[in-house]
């Protein structure tokens, strides 16, 4: 074996070891009563297995707090990232594939807008919802969320590169109408930067802590970023309950990601078979 094959091969060793060793304390830890999370020793392998029991007091803690947090997150991230994709599939496919007037300089403010950092945007956003009443609603969160320019700038490039034109030209000459083009031939092309944009979305709402915390005052709005973050803040401030909600924060941690995992595993098939689904059609 080549050196420089030796060399690039513990690099990526290196770096996969950063990003996997994180997960595995949150792992272990969370299979840790409160005595053996905080004794000091073994923090990287087991010491006993109390997962289920941290799973029972966590769906219990609070009345159920967690589960009301959990269904907020799958709520967010659902409207948010499903309304998202829509908006983005269909503006990226009209920047593309259709000339008007304009349209250069509006897909350069899109471009432009995807160099605001979103922590910029929380504040005017707070105020365009407070004057409309929507603080402390669902729609606080949701509504913000299915504005993605950089969505609208992947699908844009993704679709003028993904759909001949000489495609959708045959199409219409066949006598399809527009709406009926798109759904048969361009979208079958377009579905794996579709399923791209629909994980990054979920991912980003999913995720998303400063525009919920700004936009919510009721804990039985909060996400479960928020909640957890409630949760440090009390655990932080309680000398004397905070061991045992640090298990809890823990748990939460790790139950919080599973949602995810389960989205690109389940998501990955489509995000693969759609490579070349459009061409064979």
């Amino acid at each position: 074996m080549r050196p420089r094959h030796v060399g690039a091969k513990l690099l990526l060793l290196a770096m996969c070891a950063y990003f996997l060793v994180p997960v595995w304390w949150l792992l272990v830890a969370s299979t840790k009563n409160a005595e053996g999370l905080f004794s000091g020793s073994g923090a990287l392998w087991f010491n006993g297995f109390h997962l289920f029991e941290n799973l029972g007091d966590l769906f219990s803690f609070n009345n159920g707090e967690f589960l009301r947090w959990l269904g907020n997150s799958v709520l967010y991230a659902f409207a948010g990232g499903a309304g998202c994709t829509v908006i983005s599939v269909l503006a990226g496919y009209g920047f593309a594939k259709f000339t008007f007037r304009g349209r250069n300089a509006v897909f350069a403010l899109v471009l432009g807008s995807v160099m605001v950092p979103l922590t910029a945007l929380v504040i005017p956003t707070f105020v365009l919802m407070s004057n409309v009443g929507l603080t402390d609603t669902i729609w606080a969160v949701i509504l913000p969320s299915l504005l993605s320019p950089f969505a609208v700038y992947l699908m844009r490039v993704y679709a003028a590169a993904s759909v001949p034109d000489e495609l959708l030209d045959a199409a219409r000459i066949d006598g399809a109408g527009e709406l009926r083009t798109f759904v048969r031939v361009a979208l079958p092309l377009m579905r794996p930067g579709v399923i791209t944009v629909l994980l990054l979305s979920v991912v980003s709402t999913w995720n998303n802590f400063f525009l919920p915390l700004t936009m919510l005052s009721s804990s039985k709005l909060f996400p479960l970023p928020v909640g957890i973050g409630l949760w440090t803040q009390l655990a932080s401030s309680n000398n004397a309950g905070g061991q045992s909600l640090w298990n809890l924060i823990i748990v939460g941690s790790l139950v919080s990601i599973v949602p995810l995992i389960v989205a690109f595993l389940t998501l990955q098939k489509y995000w693969q078979g759609g490579l070349a689904v459009g061409s064979l059609k």
